[in-house]
């Protein structure tokens, strides 16, 4: 196992915690190992998730490889369609700086929360917010 349970505990309530901003979906995806391109292998992972299937393609995964030392963070096309072409820069710097230290749990917990405030400003959470997917953690 690459993460405790008790981290990946913690992880799950970032996602709830984030998600409380925003009606933006957020999913975490962790492997030891990325063979290839990571942005295809996480667009893979996008579609086997259905993440594409919110109703405003405003889903967001954090894709991570540990043993491969790579990580993506992909939005769908109804974020990418409104923000700025770096919108996730400042996210991926902060996330590469506990990654670097190994603080695998510290890292993703810190990107979910700063995804979920990004976010807000762009797809606010509304009462009839649904939460369309999963908060749990995909691990392969």
């Amino acid at each position: 196992m690459i993460l405790s349970q008790q981290q990946l505990d913690e992880i799950r309530s970032a996602i709830t915690q984030a998600e409380q901003n925003t009606s933006g979906e957020i999913r975490v995806h962790i492997e030891k190992s990325c063979r290839g391109n990571v942005l295809d292998r996480a667009a893979f992972i996008f579609k086997t998730l259905k993440m594409d299937q919110t109703s405003d393609k405003n889903g967001v995964l954090f894709y991570l490889a540990v043993k491969d030392h790579k990580f993506a963070i992909l939005g769908d096309s109804g974020i990418n369609n409104i923000v700025e072409p770096n919108f996730w820069d400042d996210i991926k710097n902060k996330m590469q700086d506990y990654f670097i230290k190994a603080q695998f749990k510290d890292g993703l917990v810190e990107g979910v929360l700063m995804a979920g405030k990004a976010l807000s400003d762009y797809f606010p959470y509304t009462s009839t917010d649904k939460n369309e997917l999963s908060d749990e953690i995909s691990i392969e």
